[in-house]
């Protein structure tokens, strides 16, 4: 099912509570429906390994800054009653500087000071499922490194029978205020016969509540959001087709097509060689991996 491009802007359009055994934690990735076309996917060059590609000034610190904003688990939190961060970006952060020779040294902050802080000099990457999007790429180059959308969820054993976009048609269905998952929800009704019953929540989990409580049998909730409950909560089931689907970046700093090739390169072997897929499989979120580390390939 192929639905309209959704607005080309990620997360986080609103907030969500916690979990019972999670901190707090914020919602919504603004996608961009997944294109055709690709923004400069070209491999980093050729014959050169990412300790080769990477620049001087890096070797000679030999230390690697990466900014995450933590609140948006399984991809960036902090590990129970700890400050250490931990998550698929975190982990992804620790095997790029490993495979650079360097060494991580990772900070939280806010999300919307994350390109700032990368313009500024203040931190060399940014990981925080960052969209790669045409207006951020005006401000940083990004190393594409995951593909997601949002997915339906429904009771788990999925009693209604629910496969796809179209069997919501005619249901109670709950959404997040002001999410993309809104969007795709809403975009569908257009093209049913019978329309949805369509409520909408705060966030997330309350949307949820619904489908505890009956008043709602399905919803559509961001990939690795749905991922963490269902593998938290054990009471939902998610399906596998993701809609609204746009890559997150590792973002880079303009003038730093030096570093941004060495990522590249050192992401691509992480493919190649199994150590990124193990990360993304360890937070059940591997429906999201991608083939390919590229270069600025959003639309």
């Amino acid at each position: 099912m192929t639905v309209q491009p959704m607005q080309p802007f990620r997360r986080r359009a609103g907030s969500f509570v916690a979990l019972a055994l999670a901190a707090l934690v914020t919602v919504s990735c603004g996608r961009s429906d997944q294109g055709g076309t690709s923004g400069g996917t070209a491999p980093a060059a050729a014959g050169k390994s990412a300790t080769e590609l990477l620049p001087a000034d890096l070797k000679k610190k030999g230390v690697l800054r990466v900014a995450t904003a933590v609140g948006y688990p399984p991809m960036e939190m902090y590990k129970p009653g700890t400050t250490e961060l931990t998550g698929v970006d975190p982990d992804l952060a620790r095997a790029v500087a490993n495979r650079l020779g360097l060494r991580l040294e990772l900070t939280n902050a806010a999300f919307d000071g994350l390109i700032p802080g990368l313009k500024s000099g203040r931190f060399d990457l940014v990981m925080s499922s960052m969209t790669d999007s045409p207006e951020r790429r005006k401000a940083v180059d990004f190393v594409d490194y995951f593909r997601t959308g949002g997915v339906i969820m429904t009771k788990k054993g999925n009693p209604e029978g629910i496969k796809t976009l179209e069997d919501l048609c005619g249901k109670a269905v709950v959404l997040a205020k002001g999410s993309s998952n809104l969007a795709i929800g809403q975009e569908q009704n257009t093209r049913c016969g019978k329309k949805m019953r369509i409520s909408q929540s705060e966030d997330a989990p309350t949307g949820l509540l619904q489908i505890d409580s009956g008043r709602a049998v399905a919803t559509i909730v961001d990939y690795p959001v749905a991922a963490m409950f269902v593998k938290e909560k054990g009471t939902y089931e998610a399906l596998p087709e993701q809609y609204g689907t746009a890559p997150w970046g590792i973002a880079v700093g303009k003038d730093r097509s030096g570093l941004r090739d060495a990522v590249q390169r050192a992401l691509q072997d992480l493919i190649d060689d199994g150590g990124y897929r193990k990360v993304l499989d360890s937070y059940g979120v591997g429906g999201s991996a991608v083939p390919k580390a590229t270069v600025n390939d959003g639309t």
